[in-house]
């Protein structure tokens, strides 16, 4: 396209440019929540990328849109790593630079009808090893997965079903895909006839992308199991607010006793507090521990707290939850396995321990647990626990529906960031992670954004916000059933390294087969001596 050409002449132009298509995407998750631009929003991006001059450059505008979604996806913690920020965009920005180099490979010029398919499986595939690969948990998580911004389709939640987030994010880049081309072709100059017939072509398997994701769309609406609901049970979310000062962990939990006993005679079967709750180890606070055992006999419910405390019997800081019932903690505790870089832990400290000195990384490491637990509440009811960060990751709620938990909690703080958009976008999260395992889940607070959602990912009253501090019940559907990804897991992950081994191999004997045919030997006469051209 001349246009681009011309228009992006200049390298550091150009990488301005892929910087802000790669930032585009962040507009379909919350707080805009525009989520249906989210099938567009790399369009841009993938214009750009196909019409570099050199693979090189396709490769840098991958990695230049890499740090703009990056940078865009985390922009929050500007405030509190600054600098840092910058620089954790650009190192996981570079993961999108292969990517940007399949984009020309593949959909350069006038693209083959040949090249159009394998693009529409080729780049999601790219795309979701991407994700894979800074989904682990030291390189900051899955955090912003582009699939996580269907979180409100209910289309989208019965894809997630079947194949987790990661098929939403897969057919979300396909969309794209097929987009691009389609606007690519339609703007191409070809002078010949012969030319204006390959446009025609390379539409068709655009098209044909459209109406397959249509068809996945609607089959999985039509096949995919619907959750068995059947009883309500209440759970109660207790939400302070945000509560400052040298003695803020003694006036938390005040208020959160005070915003407890409002729930006497609600019946409530469980009563969830938020991460960091409690500021004390219970058994160095034996009074906390009987103030809360006398609210659980006085709601009729266990009260399920998260301790963040050094503990004396046991070395460093952990992040617990505990159950609490009327005779006191039940010996149920789950210690938080998957820590925040940077915000729990410094990942390698003595390299990147300068973090401290510009920002406010955590200054000591937390410790972290070794297992899941499922907790059995004196109703019978099964609760799955998580804090904070975990509900990014598919597989620990997975794994909790697999041990049988009946309600997937979350336990969660995130008033450093109280006026971004982060508390309503892990929020979201919850959606989908109800909806990929058929299991309810409860995403409770310190500070808001607390949230509930049903066994199909389907909102569960309102959500209480940022300016809210309050103790609701809310009435959880419970489910029953094995939800596909629950007893498949994550298969389009596995899936993609696939699609992009077999592309690669398909390319090395092409040029195998085009280099044998370029050292074809010149045609002999009958007396075997090369033949000369005519005149």
């Amino acid at each position: 396209m001349k246009t681009l050409d011309h228009r992006f002449t200049s390298p550091w132009r150009r990488s301005a440019a892929a910087a802000v298509a790669g930032a585009l995407p962040v507009l379909a998750f919350p707080a805009p929540s525009l989520w249906w631009f989210a099938y567009v929003a790399l369009v841009p991006w993938i214009l750009l990328a196909r019409a570099a001059p050199t693979g090189r450059r396709a490769a840098c505008d991958g990695w230049w849109g890499g740090f703009g979604f990056m940078l865009a996806m985390h922009h929050w913690l500007l405030p509190n790593l600054h600098v840092f920020t910058f620089v954790i965009a650009a190192l996981l920005g570079a993961l999108w630079a292969p990517w940007g180099w399949l984009v020309r490979r593949l959909l350069g010029g006038v693209p083959s009808r040949g090249r159009v398919l394998a693009a529409l499986v080729v780049l999601p595939s790219g795309w979701l090893a991407v994700e894979l690969v800074r989904s682990w948990e030291g390189l900051g998580g899955p955090w912003g997965v582009l699939g996580a911004s269907q979180w409100q389709v209910e289309a989208a939640l019965r894809l997630a079903s079947v194949g987790g987030v990661w098929l939403l994010s897969f057919l979300v880049v396909a969309l794209n895909v097929a987009v691009a081309v389609l606007v690519a072709v339609r703007r191409a100059r070809v002078p010949a006839v012969a030319g204006l017939v390959a446009v025609r072509r390379a539409r068709v398997p655009a098209v044909a992308g459209l109406v397959a994701a249509a068809a996945a769309t609607g089959a999985a609406w039509v096949w995919s199991p619907r959750p068995d609901t059947g009883d309500r049970v209440g759970i109660a979310v207790v939400q302070p607010g945000v509560v400052s000062g040298r003695d803020s962990p003694d006036r938390r939990f005040d208020l959160e006793e005070r915003l407890t006993r409002e729930l006497v005679g609600r019946d409530v079967a469980l009563v969830v507090w938020g991460e960091s709750s409690v500021g004390f180890d219970l058994g160095d606070r034996p009074d906390l521990a009987r103030r809360l055992a006398a609210l659980s006999r006085e709601t009729g419910a266990g009260i399920l707290v998260n301790v963040d405390a050094r503990g004396s019997d046991r070395p460093g800081i952990h992040k617990s939850s505990v159950l609490v019932g009327p005779d006191g903690p039940t010996g149920d505790r789950y210690d938080k396995m998957r820590l925040v870089p940077f915000g729990e832990y410094v990942p390698a400290r003595s390299l990147l321990g300068w973090a401290t000195s510009v920002g406010e990384a955590a200054g000591e490491d937390r410790r972290r647990g070794s297992r899941q637990v499922v907790m059995d509440t004196a109703d019978g009811l099964r609760i799955g626990p998580m804090v904070c960060f975990e509900t990014a990751f598919p597989d620990m709620s997975r794994h909790l529906a697999e041990d049988g938990a009946d309600v997937l909690l979350a336990q969660s703080s995130t008033s450093t960031f109280q006026q971004s958009w982060a508390p309503g976008q892990h929020a979201s999260l919850a959606a989908l992670r109800a909806a990929e395992t058929g299991r309810p889940m409860v995403h409770a607070t310190l500070t808001g954004v607390s949230a509930v959602y049903g066994p199909g990912g389907e909102r569960v009253g309102p959500w209480l916000g940022t300016d809210t501090g309050a103790a609701r019940v809310y009435e959880v559907p419970l489910a029953h059933g094995t939800t596909p990804y629950v007893r498949f897991g994550d298969w389009p992950l596995y899936g993609a390294p696939l699609a992009l081994a077999a592309w690669a191999v398909t390319e090395a004997l092409r040029l195998r087969r085009s280099a044998r045919g370029s050292r074809v030997p010149p045609a002999r006469t009958a007396h075997g001596s090369p033949a000369r051209p005519g005149r």
